[in-house]
């Protein structure tokens, strides 16, 4: 699995919410630290979309070639579960 695009991001957005931190405690103006936080939000689920990516070409691919009924059922309840989590958000 790649996940240097991933950590990228997620280093990206680390530094995003520390700059986010500081804006609320130097009281910065709110729709600026908004803006910031909605760029967070896109990094985050841009992320998520590239390590889900990432889990169907390398594990979810690695089961269905193994032919194990019970990998593949695994893998397909663990995606639907992912699915439903990220629905309720």
């Amino acid at each position: 699995m790649d996940h240097k695009k991933s950590l990228i991001a997620l280093k990206k957005a680390k530094t995003s919410l520390e700059k986010i931190i500081s804006m609320i405690e130097e009281e910065k103006y709110c729709i600026d630290i908004i803006q910031q936080n909605l760029a967070v939000i896109g990094l985050l689920k841009s992320t998520n979309l590239n390590l889900l990516e990432n889990h169907m070409n390398c594990c979810v691919k690695k089961a269905i070639s193994s032919q194990d009924q019970s990998e593949i059922n695994t893998k397909m309840q663990e995606i639907l579960k992912i699915v439903q989590i990220a629905q309720n958000k």
